[in-house]
């Protein structure tokens, strides 16, 4: 009979594999993928001191995998936001934890609308449909519309939207098209409450980790020679779809909170504010619709 196996020995011994391949969180990935091998919460691992061979055996291949930098979330096959998981792999942006604060955001800004009417929300660049998901989920009386162009990524963004109705949310409109263009969603011109953009922002030429660079598509990534582009050419769009009162709040490159806030000023936002990320680094701005374009 094969002995089974101390677990914490080895996720001491994976996260020294992965800091030696410049894994920038070794500790926590091992223990994030030896949870998926056993099917638990990471904060559970201590009640499993004993694994099984098999599992030490996938729990030590996965490790390979990710010291190859492949994305832990497509090992593990899942990100979060807010409350939800989502499906993630090849072929989509894999949502990130910074993102988590725009999206907190959004909620709070949600709680202070008149409930004269359902809220009406747009996620331009929806991705997985990270944001426009877990808006639906957290504000089921809200008109969730979600905005993605890349036929791969829409692939995981209706994937991700059929599995949240089969877990009883209410279901978002998911829109196959182009954030650039200028007619975009002229049906619900001054109608929207609020628009959520996480799009393409890291300016052509940056050097990025192996995860992003290898694995995450270019076109979610890259927003032109000064990162701006995609955003720039949003502006006057999320302007015309917000109904006075409106907000939106966008995502951007640490470099960039300054540019992003001179574009929305430009329009003719007010209450422009810069918000950092987990880092202190400037990640999203803030504005609000006073009145029509």
């Amino acid at each position: 009979m094969t002995e089974r196996v101390r677990l914490r020995p080895l996720i001491v011994a994976a996260a020294e594999r992965l800091a030696t391949a410049g894994v920038a969180s070794p500790l926590p990935d091992a223990e994030n993928l030896a949870a998926h091998v056993l099917g638990v919460d990471r904060m559970r691992l201590a009640l499993h001191p004993m694994v099984e061979p098999d599992e030490a055996a996938r729990f030590t291949a996965l490790v390979e995998q990710r010291s190859a930098r492949i994305p832990l979330q497509h090992l593990t096959g899942t990100a979060a936001m807010g409350e939800i998981e989502l499906a993630v792999g090849p072929g989509v942006f894999v949502p990130r934890p910074e993102t988590e604060l725009l999206f907190a955001w959004a909620l709070a800004w949600l709680e202070t609308l008149p409930h004269d009417h359902d809220p009406v929300v747009v996620d331009l660049c929806a991705g997985t449909g990270a944001l426009a998901l877990a808006i639906a989920h957290a504000r089921p009386d809200a008109r969730v519309h979600a905005v993605e162009l890349d036929p791969d990524a829409l692939t995981w963004t209706r994937r991700n939207a059929d599995d949240r109705i089969a877990d009883g949310d209410t279901p978002i409109t998911l829109h196959a098209a182009d954030v650039t263009d200028p007619a975009l969603l002229s049906e619900l011109s001054g109608r929207v409450d609020l628009v959520v953009s996480n799009p393409p922002y890291i300016p052509d030429g940056a050097v990025l980790d192996p995860e992003v660079a290898d694995h995450d598509p270019h076109r979610a990534l890259f927003g032109g020679p000064d990162g701006l582009d995609v955003i720039r050419a949003m502006v006057p769009t999320i302007a015309r779809l917000l109904r006075p009162g409106g907000a939106t709040a966008i995502e951007h490159d640490d470099t960039n909170g300054g540019g992003v806030a001179a574009l929305l000023a430009g329009a003719g936002f007010a209450d422009i504010v810069e918000h950092p990320d987990l880092a202190g680094k400037p990640r999203f701005v803030v504005a609000a619709r006073h009145s029509k374009p």
